[in-house]
């Protein structure tokens, strides 16, 4: 039965530090798991701190009891096979560098011509020649063949290398190298000498990335500390969300340590997976932080204050940390290894900070008490330590329920106008060029030699093997390659020169240079000329060879290819669990449905913006990038999987506010607008965390993380504001009381009030939870 009041009585252990949580009678309060974990956590709160930082040190230090090399990702389709054959000989890796001659006036003379341009590569190649042991297979303008080392027009020369192994000392040879090249600028400042190729373009991807993911979690933790201290106005209230959130976030990484033993986990992945982290961590330390502060502010002692929040918003962060965990699991359809590490690390720091939120968080309050809103913040902290209703969206909300069908629509249609880019949506990777501006000197560097040599900078990467795993690099195999240098010869075939050869253990791997720029259409029909024509007349006749085609142009086209054949499961994998989640969490497949729709209208227009500004090329400027004509192709999924997570949280959250009210007794639209209104300081407080930290990435280097910083910005704050605002109170308004009616069933309700209660509900037994 609801309580429609309040005891006179009360009990005599309520209010002592060990009480139980209870109900307004006095009784211990009967419910579901989290409200029995987290009475257990406020009665045993030491041992629940001590057992939580326990967990932490374990996570930490479980890394130690496995020990062996890290799993390594595989590319899918034919660039993931040419991986393979390249690893099972257990010889290293071809890793070659390409250096590019040419004089710096824009009319230079012809190669062959200059003096000064062939003293160069002379001075190069004896450069190159006296590191001993550190290059091998060199190739120049000097050589044989030479017309192979010279561009179509003439005025430029390439000199290329392999970097010689051992694995161990790559690195030292490499260093030596470009001392080398170096000395040789030095001396010839009046010619164009410039380097790039697998180590130096690799390297400078990979310093811009760690680079890029450093400066966002340096930027984005003082930025969050900030706003948590706004929206607090309290040091030690501020800290609760950061402590859970980084002590999720460091036992995570310890677990990954572990896991990456099995599954592959790159940087990239850590950093979102720390972002994801924080947010999550923040949202439910901030929907705990506020129902608790809210009850405390009505007259309800601590302990009062965290069984209703254990009870409700307890029970809406369980359930959206099970809907972002699976949503999450939804990447595993794509069969991308590069998905699996950033899954296991996002349902891993999940999972963490549910547990830490209905154990760590609630002990932590119960031990501080009122203590909490101590460390004030000066002409801010009495003003924002009291939880009040949001009167700015009580009155949007107010102006929605009164014309729901007229509010509803134009916000629907502005959200549809917004997406309608996304039609023409093109999902291309960008190349290393693109990604990197040309201020990177590797970056340039390719850019020119691309110029002058199509597709030598990151040419394609053809493994060969025997099947009886004997040497490969037979005179057959070398005639074949012969083949391969007429077909480069020949216009319209699209490859190129320089074509080169090298052994790798019993495997050779042939770089093949294709017209283009590395990712884009004409480079994409390139790679599928070699493989579906031109390999094929060069070695379909030789019996008992496996080869594959890899390269930085055969690794996105063969991950776009995979992605794009899977993302439909992804698609009604997530819809549908998502559906089942909610309708277990609110017993009504309408409101399941609606919140559903509501999503996908959100990340929709965030796609439409996406593609406007990125892929057309607006606001470049102001920006910071140069668009090549697509959107990166892991990006819309990624969104899709990792926004349709997070923007739960707002749904449950608000919906549990409404349901709760309505269930007391409110009408339809009065339970509405105190829902909306109440939840206002959470969703606003989270969602400007959160868009904080995503606009963050618009300052990074690289054009696919600027990106992902603005459709993450843009759809969390469609979420907060349009969706939140208008279209949810308006779609609740038009189902009225038919949106909970299922979930009530037999038991009914009380009689509505015409009005809503001016305050928090009276305290109920926990078993009649919003959101069982």
């Amino acid at each position: 039965m609801l309580r429609k009041g309040k005891s006179n009585h009360t009990p005599p252990d309520k209010g002592r530090p060990d009480a139980p949580l209870t109900s307004d009678s006095g009784r211990p309060a009967r419910g579901g798991i989290v409200e029995t974990v987290a009475g257990w956590s406020v009665r045993h709160r030491a041992l629940a701190i001590t057992g939580w930082l326990a967990l932490v040190v374990v996570a930490v230090l479980s890394s130690t009891l496995i020990s062996g090399h890290d799993a390594r990702s595989t590319d899918p389709g034919g660039a993931g096979k040419a991986q393979q054959i390249v690893r099972a000989q257990d010889d290293g890796d071809s890793i070659r560098e390409n250096v590019l001659i040419q004089s710096r006036e824009a009319d230079g003379p012809q190669f062959t011509e200059s003096p000064r341009l062939r003293s160069a590569a002379e001075e190069l190649v004896l450069a190159l020649r006296g590191t001993g042991e550190a290059v091998r297979d060199i190739g120049s303008p000097l050589d044989g063949n030479s017309e192979r080392w010279v561009s179509d027009d003439g005025r430029s020369g390439l000199v290329t290398f392999e970097i010689s192994g051992p694995i161990e000392k790559q690195k030292q040879h490499y260093t030596a190298v470009v001392d080398a090249v170096k000395k040789v600028q030095d001396s010839h400042p009046q010619v164009r000498i410039v380097q790039a190729g697998d180590r130096s373009l690799n390297a400078v991807v990979d310093d811009a990335i760690k680079d890029d993911f450093k400066r966002a979690e340096v930027t984005s933790l003082p930025l969050t500390l900030v706003i948590l201290l706004v929206v607090f106005g309290s040091l030690i209230a501020a800290g609760i969300p950061l402590l859970l959130s980084a002590t999720a976030v460091v036992a995570t990484f310890g677990l990954l340590q572990t896991i990456g033993k099995v599954v592959p986990v790159n940087s990239a992945a850590s950093s979102i997976v720390l972002l994801i982290g924080m947010a999550v961590g923040i949202d439910y330390s901030l929907f705990y932080l506020r129902r608790e502060r809210e009850e405390r502010h009505a007259g309800r002692d601590t302990h009062q204050a965290l069984a209703i929040a254990a009870r409700t918003s307890g029970h809406a962060v369980v359930v959206s940390g099970i809907t972002v965990m699976v949503c999450v699991c939804g990447l595993l359809f794509s069969g991308l290894d590069v998905f699996k590490g950033l899954t296991a690390g996002t349902v891993v720091v999940v999972g963490l900070t549910v547990i830490g939120s209905v154990t760590v968080l609630p002990a932590l309050l119960a031990a501080l008490g009122h203590r909490i809103d101590k460390a004030r913040v000066p002409w801010l902290g009495r003003r924002r330590t009291v939880a009040r209703e949001s009167r700015t969206w009580s009155s949007v909300a107010r102006t929605v329920v009164r014309r729901p069908a007229l509010t509803g629509g134009i916000a629907a249609l502005v959200l549809v106008a917004m997406a309608l880019p996304a039609l023409g949506m093109r999902l291309q990777d960008p190349a290393t060029t693109d990604s990197l501006p040309r201020s990177v000197a590797p970056v340039d560097a390719a850019v020119r030699m691309n110029d002058a040599f199509p597709g030598a900078a990151s040419p394609a990467r053809v493994a060969i093997s025997t099947k009886d795993g004997t040497s490969a690099d037979t005179p057959a195999l070398r005639e074949a390659i012969d083949v391969l240098h007429k077909e480069a010869a020949t216009p319209g075939n699209g490859i190129a020169e320089p074509i080169t050869a090298v052994p790798v253990g019993d495997a050779m791997v042939v770089r093949v240079p294709l017209v283009g720029k590395g990712t884009d259409d004409t480079s994409n029909r390139s790679l599928e000329k070699l493989r579906d024509t031109v390999l094929p007349a060069a070695l379909g006749n030789m019996e008992g060879l496996d080869y594959a085609v890899g390269g930085k142009t055969a690794q996105p086209y063969d991950f776009a290819k995979q992605l794009n054949s899977r993302t439909a499961a992804v698609f009604v994998f997530i819809l549908a669990l998502a559906f089942v989640l909610l309708v277990i969490a609110f017993r009504s497949w309408s409101i399941s449905l609606v919140s559903i729709l509501l999503n996908l209208l959100s990340i929709g227009a965030a796609y439409g913006v996406l593609t406007w500004v990125f892929q057309e090329g607006h606001l470049g400027s102001l920006l910071g990038f140069t668009s090549y004509g697509g959107v990166v192709a892991w990006l819309p999924l990624f969104m899709f999987v990792i926004l349709f997570g997070l923007s739960m949280d707002y749904h449950i959250f608000i919906l549990s506010r409404i349901k709760e009210r309505w269930t007391n007794g409110a009408t339809s639209r009065d339970a509405i607008v105190g829902g909306i209104s109440s939840s206002a300081g959470v969703v606003t407080s989270a969602a400007v965390i959160m868009t904080a930290v995503f606009t963050v990435f618009v300052s990074l280097t690289a054009i696919e993380y600027k990106m992902m910083g603005i459709g993450m910005a843009v759809a969390i704050l469609i979420d907060a504001t349009i969706v939140r605002g208008v279209l949810l109170p308006a779609a609740m308004a038009l189902l009225g009381d038919r949106a909970w009616s299922a979930s009530q069933g037999r038991r009914g309700r009380p009689a509505a009030r015409h009005t809503a209660a001016p305050g928090p509900e009276p305290v109920r037994p926990v078993s009649q939870s919003p959101v069982q």
